[in-house]
């Protein structure tokens, strides 16, 4: 007995000696246990432990199927030949939970922009297509087992295509065999307000950051880093309510911050955003090298109610804070009090706002304040938005 009391002590004072320590408790994440080659049609259920994934050509999750990864996986694309791509069909669900000390990656191996075709998911949640139609043939270049273009639209607003949270794609952007059209780093197909986006990257890709085909899902949390179209663009009348902290850092090539469009059409919808930052660093050129660029473009219709934004950086000659490209659009949604930014910050010698040619926009009262205390994205920085050691939020 005295032995036994004597053993229970000594593990009392142990206990007491490693719990009472001032020392931090540092996590210790465990180590990457998964790993192989992830190729062809997903037609089961699967998950992917916390491991180093290489992904082979146009990987597509069908109807009915989903894939999930486990946090801190990294999944690396290096087809020499073809097109690398995560597709989600509509029906198929993509689920990645990452966290902010542990993202998600989705990168290439040659860390060169355009390398790759990022993710693309499918819905059919409502879009307005040109000329009011409610689908359309998708612009990626991608086909299906029929050989045809993908067709996205319909009328599940609540369509569900997943969970993408902590998410960061790396050089994605690739131009397809018709060498002109290009993949983005995340494309969404009319996606539904069933599908949750948040904190997610897109770094470094040769195409838009983030693009929107029509649907009514929202995103929180986006970084557009590098890309050398816009940081974030739509069209096919997106209308995605509940959309807030997005930002974006233009570099060495890129055109517009944000590009608005709608196919043209009029709509009785918009999509609201709310703390926005965009800047663009000094010398940054456009693709074709014009001095054409804006922070914000709206064109063929396109529309939005935007609020507490900050725009830094666009100083050349040519560059504006605010263009409304086209007359109809100018009349349509400016005066049709359809377009709404309020709570502007513009720093440097950005002009503020420029409209169709000998025609200044004249917003309807309060559908245009500036501001000198908008604060812009807030937005937790972490291991999720540091590349190569770089502090994207910086």
């Amino acid at each position: 007995m005295k032995k036994l009391i004597l053993s229970i002590s000594i593990l009392a004072s142990m206990f007491t000696a490693c719990t009472s320590s001032d020392d931090p408790i540092i996590p210790v994440f465990p180590p990457a246990l998964g790993s192989g080659e992830i190729t062809g049609n997903a037609t089961a259920n699967k998950t992917y432990v916390k491991g180093n994934y290489t992904l082979n050509g146009t990987v597509k999750i069908k109807s009915g199927i989903t894939l999930t990864f486990d946090a801190g996986s990294t999944i690396t694309a290096d087809v020499t030949n073809g097109v690398d791509a995560l597709v989600i069909e509509n029906g198929g669900k993509l689920v990645m939970n990452g966290t902010a000390a542990e993202p998600i990656v989705m990168t290439h191996a040659t860390k060169v922009p355009g390398s790759w075709g990022g993710i693309i998911m499918y819905g059919n949640a409502p879009i307005v297509g040109a000329a009011s139609v409610a689908s359309a043939s998708a612009e990626d270049g991608l086909t299906n087992e029929a050989g045809t273009a993908y067709l996205y639209g319909g009328t599940n607003a609540t369509h569900n295509g997943g969970t993408l949270r902590y998410v960061r794609v790396e050089y994605a952007g690739k131009k397809i065999t018709d060498g002109t059209s290009e993949m983005n780093g995340f494309s969404f197909y009319s996606v539904g307000s069933g599908t949750v986006l948040e904190n997610l990257v897109s770094y470094k890709g040769a195409d838009d950051g983030f693009e929107f085909y029509g649907g009514t899902v929202s995103a929180s949390n986006l970084i557009s880093y590098g890309n050398f179209d816009d940081s974030f663009d739509w069209q096919d009348g997106w209308r995605g309510a509940n959309n807030s902290n997005w930002y974006a850092y233009q570099t060495g090539t890129a055109n517009f911050g944000m590009e608005v469009e709608s196919k043209s059409v009029d709509n009785a919808f918009w999509p609201v955003v709310t703390n926005i930052t965009l800047k663009r660093a000094s010398g940054t050129l456009t693709e074709n090298a014009s001095v054409e660029y804006d922070a914000i473009q709206f064109k063929k219709q396109g529309n939005g109610y935007f609020s507490n934004i900050l725009i830094s950086g666009y100083t050349d000659t040519n560059a504006t804070a605010v263009r409304i490209q086209d007359a109809a659009t100018n009349t349509g949604q400016v005066s049709g009090s359809k377009i709404k930014l309020t709570n502007v910050k513009i720093d440097g010698t950005t002009t503020q706002f420029a409209g169709v040619t000998g025609v200044t926009p004249v917003f309807p009262v309060d559908f245009y304040t500036l501001s000198t205390t908008a604060t812009g994205a807030t937005i937790t920085p972490g291991a999720w938005a540091v590349v190569d050691g770089v502090n994207l939020l910086q």
